[in-house]
């Protein structure tokens, strides 16, 4: 799982977060924050108009917000402001809102909870278990789930190994690796399960998750082998181990008559693993 960029779950809202090891704590995205303070249907104007209020009342431009680059809703990395927890507090503190209290509770226990993972990586392991299981998920697709999630950590890292930058190379070396063996990428296989901002694997069946560890096993291993030069070289790896499923999904769908790719998603978890 990637802990860098994360989304977090604030009664059920999502906000879009990096975290900073050097500061030792997260950068949220404020926008992500106003919206759920707020349930403003344009958050984007209200930090801009709550913005200027704080640079007014302190006299000064509004204290070292910064700059990052999160995902966007169309998948996208864009730049967008974000506060690390202090800043946060302040912003908070100046919301006229009934969720403020419960959020910065939320906030300190984002805090300490990331530094707990940090001495314990198996703790996020078994966080993100226990959450799946809450939302209804079965054991076994939750046991395919945390696999996916140790072959992507494997791939990235191979990805980062070959001189492939994150952000955008990474989404499209997926979209290459989904085309490969699903037929689709990554955008048109949330479109055809009827999703926005959920996650894709967080939304496919059992066998869904083993082709697409097939494929990205594959193509970490072909990298490994064949030492690709930069992002470029990698394009072609990532389609290759793509297609090493995408053979495999056509001869079950063969023998079986039935397609692999499935329109069922987490609004149902337990027929996932059906």
């Amino acid at each position: 799982m990637n802990e860098k960029y994360a989304i977090k779950l604030f009664d059920e809202y999502k906000i879009r977060t990096k975290w900073d090891s050097e500061i030792e704590d997260y950068y949220y995205s404020v926008i992500d924050v106003i919206a759920v303070l707020t349930e403003s249907k344009n958050p984007n104007r209200y930090w801009s108009d709550l913005k200027r209020k704080l640079s007014d009342e302190s006299g000064q431009p509004y204290e070292n917000i910064v700059r990052l680059k999160l995902k966007a809703t169309d998948g996208k990395m864009r730049e967008t402001d974000a506060a690390n927890t202090k800043q946060l507090l302040r912003i908070v503190q100046s919301v006229p809102s009934p969720k403020a209290e419960p959020f910065k509770k939320w906030l300190a226990q984002m805090g300490k909870e990331r530094l707990e993972e940090i001495a314990d990586p198996e703790i996020a392991m078994q966080r993100a278990i226990n959450t799946y299981r809450q939302k209804g998920y079965s054991e076994e697709w939750i046991t395919q789930r945390m696999r996916s999630i140790e072959t992507r950590k494997e791939l990235t890292a191979e990805w980062n190994r070959v001189g492939v930058n994150e952000g955008i190379e990474y989404a499209i070396l997926t979209d290459d690796i989904s085309k490969a063996w699903s037929g689709m990428s990554t955008k048109e296989y949330k479109q055809y399960k009827g999703l926005k901002k959920e996650g894709l694997r967080d939304n496919m069946t059992n066998l869904e998750l083993i082709l697409n560890m097939l494929a990205e096993v594959s193509t970490t291993e072909i990298s490994k082998v064949e030492n690709p030069d930069g992002f470029e070289e990698s394009r072609d790896v990532a389609k290759r181990g793509g297609n090493i499923a995408g053979n495999a999904r056509q001869e079950l769908e063969e023998v079986t008559g039935k397609s692999v790719i499935s329109k069922k998603n987490s609004k149902n978890p337990k027929l996932l693993d059906k």
